[in-house]
């Protein structure tokens, strides 16, 4: 694999922190990023979300090493450095949702080649919980997985949901599945909205790092999804839900606060998910493992003793 940028002085992860580039079974060139440990207890396939790019998680991946753990993570298609599919670079467009699994096969594909520590354990964010959940459900080679705020449903007001189904099917014959998503920014979210009415963090010092991530790299930044990945996300959560859960442990967290991921399907999912764990976190956001020091202390002390625990079975 070719070497790829890696904007290290932005990441703050843990020391040997490098990028690579990985094609795609369709040609698309993606960028994955790995984070060693020297320890032996495994690796963390992290699956980003919807805008999201490796040295995001650089932090989280930090406390992983501490605990023995390497991270391997992905810029999906059409955000971070890799491809994007339109002219217009802000807009988070997508075909199809099964366009995703080639990335994730891409990403194992990665991982073998790198010969990373066994087990593999998957831990998904929002869009990557999506993504995560049907790459489990394919087989994907890990031991457990591990969701935060999993995006197996949008949140949106009653109201409005038929509307977005709509309109954003109606929007692929007549050839406007390019165009943002009503009430959607082409501006990065992070950028765009004040720290005080922002829906992903309480902790105004990580919220300010993240702006200034996207400040020192702009070409980083992702605006709002267009109509196209509005009608596959949705059609893809609704195929989700009628699929039966994998037979792996689970532990999935989300905020009390939750206003990106509709909380619904994830307690569904979850209550007939055979010995699966559902953790509330009273206050928390969209962003669990960037949210207060106490949240993020407590979110990685539960994934640590989780993949701990299934490691041992």
């Amino acid at each position: 694999m070719q070497a790829a940028p890696f904007f290290d002085d932005i990441a703050l992860g843990p020391p040997g922190g490098r990028a690579m580039w990985r094609r795609a079974q369709d040609g698309v060139r993606l960028r994955i990023g790995h984070w060693p440990s020297g320890g032996d207890k495994g690796t963390i396939l992290l699956f980003p979300g919807r805008t999201e790019f490796i040295e995001k998680y650089g932090a989280t991946a930090s406390k992983f090493a501490g605990a023995g753990y390497d991270t391997l993570a992905i810029d999906w298609r059409g955000q971070g450095l890799s491809d994007r599919a339109l002219d217009d670079p802000m807009s988070g467009h997508v075909a199809d949702f099964a366009e995703y699994q080639m990335d994730v096969a891409a990403m194992i594909a990665g991982a073998e080649a790198l010969d990373l520590p066994r087990p593999w354990h998957l831990l998904g964010h929002s869009m990557g919980g999506c993504i995560g959940l049907r790459a489990a459900c394919n087989g994907l080679p890990v031991t457990s997985c591990a969701f935060s705020a999993p995006m197996w449903g949008i949140a949106m007001k009653p109201a409005l949901r038929p509307l977005a189904w709509s309109l954003s099917w109606a929007s692929r014959p007549a050839g406007l599945g390019h165009l943002f998503s009503p009430g959607t920014l082409r501006g990065n979210y992070v950028l765009e909205a004040p720290f005080e009415a922002n829906a992903l963090t309480r902790d105004r010092e990580v919220y300010a790092h993240m702006r200034a991530q996207l400040r020192a790299y702009p070409q980083l930044a992702l605006g709002g999804p267009s109509l196209h990945w509005l009608f596959a996300a949705l059609l893809e959560c609704k195929r989700l839900a009628r699929l039966p859960s994998p037979p792996l442990p689970c532990l999935t967290c989300v905020g009390s606060k939750e206003a990106i991921v509709s909380r619904a399907p994830i307690e569904a999912r979850m209550s007939r998910w055979p010995g699966a764990r559902l953790e509330t976190v009273d206050g928390g956001r969209h962003e669990l493992l960037m949210d207060t020091p106490e949240t993020r202390t407590r979110v990685t002390d539960m994934l640590l003793g989780f993949w701990a625990g299934a490691a041992r079975d």
